[in-house]
């Protein structure tokens, strides 16, 4: 049987990593504020993140259905036209969503 006191290090050790490990961030802020390639990944990444979620849902949810890709490519254009129209993204999402789950329910039936 393990020692309570080897346990309590143990327990002790990972809670000084963890919080270490969520501190940093916060300690090394002003350094990666200041940096280029941070601040270009900064701009980049979250449209690359988006882009790449999207994708990975589209091609998924287009697999799963006989009916194929349509609904997902209908409602992603019609969410993309109508936030590049009027820059509303509830706008946006709501007519998107309410697009897709109406095609999936006619296609379901």
């Amino acid at each position: 049987m393990i020692e309570p006191t080897y346990a309590l290090g143990a327990i002790a050790v990972m809670a000084l990593i963890t919080f270490a490990l969520r501190a940093l961030p916060f300690v090394a802020s002003r350094w990666l504020q200041s940096h280029a390639i941070v601040r270009r990944l900064g701009r980049f990444l979250p449209l690359a993140i988006m882009t790449l979620l999207l994708l990975h849902t589209l091609v998924g949810s287009a697999r799963e259905h006989a009916s194929g890709p349509w609904p997902e490519l209908l409602s992603a254009g019609l969410a993309a036209g109508l936030q590049w129209r009027s820059r509303n993204p509830l706008l946006s999402i709501l007519a998107g969503t309410g697009l897709y789950v109406l095609l999936r329910n006619l296609g379901a039936s």
